[in-house]
């Protein structure tokens, strides 16, 4: 099927999938931040206006992205996002390349049981299984019970509200998204590169440094984003395990939406968000296209 309809047709399904579920919800959310607030519902005016000879009038109103641009508060939460994604995804990563590694080295029996493993936490509801982090990360909660039975402190620890327990959080739900894309780079390498790397008189230690880590980077960058995306709008765990201080650009986008009702500000915001996003990904993903081998 190199051409012809049949072509046309496969390529027409991820593209109309796409279209439906990307670019014409995004189309609304961006006409949205160029609307003005209103009273009502929905609590905006839309960006045009019908004349009564039929003609659509565009008039975006710009004020709410200048209003991103002029006030610190949405910098620093969106900031404070990247920063927390950054070292969440840096942290499922050191937990999960150990992880995969073992699972890509075990016999090959034991594979699928180890991989059923770590993704068997999915069959738990995402709300339950952060809703648990605080019956562990309480002031009388079970690692308190354990560290207090075993005499290594003296006062229950103030874990829960914490950057602490909200790292943890994220890093416990999002691991399996780092381990599985790397589970697939490293189960494909040749064993008999490292066979020939120690027979050339290579440590062990240099042999992953030089053999293994180069081959597996693949699977590092599709985990990192797997991980750092979501992570950068996580709602839930920053506010179910995170201290007032973790102001983060989804808890920003869920008080302008439901609390302030301000929908043209949100829309705005989430905008120019998934553009921060999506700009340096796709940059990055012409680069490698433009650097591969042809």
């Amino acid at each position: 099927m190199s051409g012809g309809p049949g072509r046309a047709l496969v390529l027409a399904l991820p593209a109309a999938w796409m279209l439906l579920f990307f670019a014409a919800p995004f189309a609304i959310v961006l006409s949205i931040g160029f609307a003005e607030p209103a009273e009502g519902i929905p609590p905006f005016t839309p960006p045009w206006r019908v004349g009564e000879d039929g003609a659509i009038a565009l008039r975006p109103n710009l004020a709410n992205f200048a209003l991103l641009l002029e006030d610190p508060f949405y910098a620093e939460a969106a900031l404070r996002s990247l920063r927390v994604a950054a070292i969440s995804a840096t942290l499922c990563l050191l937990i999960g390349y150990p992880m995969a590694l073992a699972i890509a080295r075990a016999p090959e029996g034991w594979r699928n049981t180890l991989l059923m493993l770590v993704v068997l936490p999915f069959w738990t509801s995402f709300l339950l299984r952060v809703t648990a982090w605080i019956g562990l990360l309480q002031d009388q909660g079970w690692i308190n019970g354990a560290l207090l039975g075993v005499g290594l402190i003296e006062a229950p620890l103030t874990l829960l509200y914490t950057d602490l327990a909200m790292y943890l959080g994220i890093t416990y739900c999002y691991l399996p998204f780092m381990v599985l894309p790397l589970y697939a780079a490293l189960s494909k390498l040749d064993p008999a590169l490292l066979d020939a790397a120690s027979d050339l008189g290579a440590r062990p230690w240099r042999a992953f440094l030089h053999v293994t880590l180069p081959l597996s980077l693949p699977g590092v960058v599709a985990g990192f984003l797997l991980v750092f995306i979501p992570a950068v709008g996580e709602f839930v765990i920053p506010e179910l395990l995170g201290g007032p201080g973790a102001q983060l650009i989804g808890r920003v986008l869920w008080t302008e939406f439901f609390q302030n009702r301000d929908w043209p500000l949100a829309s705005a915001l989430a905008v120019v968000l998934l553009l921060v996003l999506v700009v340096p990904i796709a940059a990055f993903q012409s680069r490698a296209a433009r650097d591969a081998p042809r």
